[in-house]
């Protein structure tokens, strides 16, 4: 773990930690954060592996074949089940009962539904701080809460005689 020293630049930098929630910073030279002591880069998320069009292509031909052989499939049943009913209808009608009442199928169309922005990423690099230098920086925190605390709650207490009692 390196110290800092007068040849530290912390004065002079642009560089802050922060927690992610923004509750505590700390302003660092690009020295430190080489030093794996202090922190450590965390790695990014791997590049999404790029797909030639060819590919896509290539897929595309794929579902869409998928996709004919579904409808031959249904188109098929639907025929069977309209046969089904056109020979119940002439049942029906045999019989005398005919109140069937045709219902219009209602088109679906699919509505492209806008798709909100995607949130930009940062563009930073993200760094974990050493265990023991952030267990320091809590520590640090800590004194400094209760010694305010300290003078806020000491004038409330009475004061301790000063005589000597014989």
């Amino acid at each position: 773990m390196s110290t800092i020293n007068e040849d530290c630049e912390t004065l002079q930098t642009a560089t802050v930690l922060a927690t992610p929630d923004v509750v505590d910073f700390l302003y660092t030279c690009d020295t430190h954060l080489t030093d794996p002591g202090f922190a450590t880069l965390v790695p990014s998320e791997p590049a999404k592996p790029q797909i030639s069009s060819e590919e896509i292509e290539r897929i595309k031909k794929e579902y869409e074949e998928k996709q004919k052989g579904k409808k031959g499939k249904e188109d098929a049943k639907k025929k069977e089940s309209e046969k089904d009913k056109e020979k119940e209808k002439d049942e029906k009608k045999d019989k005398g009962d005919s109140k069937t009442v045709a219902v219009p199928k209602k088109a679906t169309s699919p509505t492209a539904a806008p798709t909100p922005p995607a949130p930009s990423t940062p563009s930073h690099q993200k760094y974990t701080l050493h265990r023991q230098i952030f267990q320091m920086r809590q520590d640090e925190h800590k004194k400094r809460r209760q010694a305010k605390e300290v003078k806020e709650i000491a004038p409330k207490f009475p004061i301790a005689p000063r005589s000597n009692v014989s």
